[in-house]
């Protein structure tokens, strides 16, 4: 992914409004992000721990999804694996995220979900440049690129059930 501004991210949401859109919050230290490492840019707001949003390269421009968390139990017992990255974590490591649905369904109180790493820093735990406190990723056979095409298929499949 290539460095953007915060007008690009703001104008990529497609499942929110323009008002919506304006008071997201954004990322913090932009500047220090590692941009060449990411597929899609993902955060969580810092003033609403249970908001996150994603955003990621789709054709010539951007696409943007906002997200709600489910309440997750943090028990380090219970393990759950990334819909995404296949990163596995303890307690809350692993979030049930959803998204409001695009147009009419999304007003109607339509959504879908995914279960993401909690921090969103799936492109980083593939390419090995971010490991998990505790737990781990499943040793595949896969190429860490064929990992970021699949990871990357997934995500596509996400927004399109989102309607985006």
């Amino acid at each position: 992914m290539h460095p953007v501004t915060e007008d690009a991210l703001r104008d990529s949401f497609a499942n929110c409004s323009k008002g919506e859109a304006k008071r997201i919050p954004m990322p913090r230290d932009m500047a220090d992000l590692p941009w060449s490492e990411l597929d899609f840019l993902g955060w969580r707001d810092h003033r609403a721990l249970d908001r996150a949003y994603l955003v990621t390269p789709r054709g010539d421009g951007l696409i943007g999804v906002t997200l709600r968390s489910a309440a997750s139990r943090k028990g380090f017992l219970k393990w759950n694996m990334c819909t995404l990255c296949f990163t596995a974590h303890p307690g809350g490591g692993v979030t049930l995220m959803t998204g409001r649905k695009a147009g009419d369904a999304g007003r109607q109180g339509n959504s879908a979900g995914l279960y993401l790493c909690s921090d969103l820093a799936c492109s980083l735990y593939i390419r090995g440049s971010k490991t998990p406190a505790l737990g781990g990723r499943i040793e595949e056979m896969l190429t860490t690129e064929e990992q970021i095409a699949r990871m990357s298929e997934k995500l596509e499949e996400f927004l399109v059930r989102l309607g985006v």
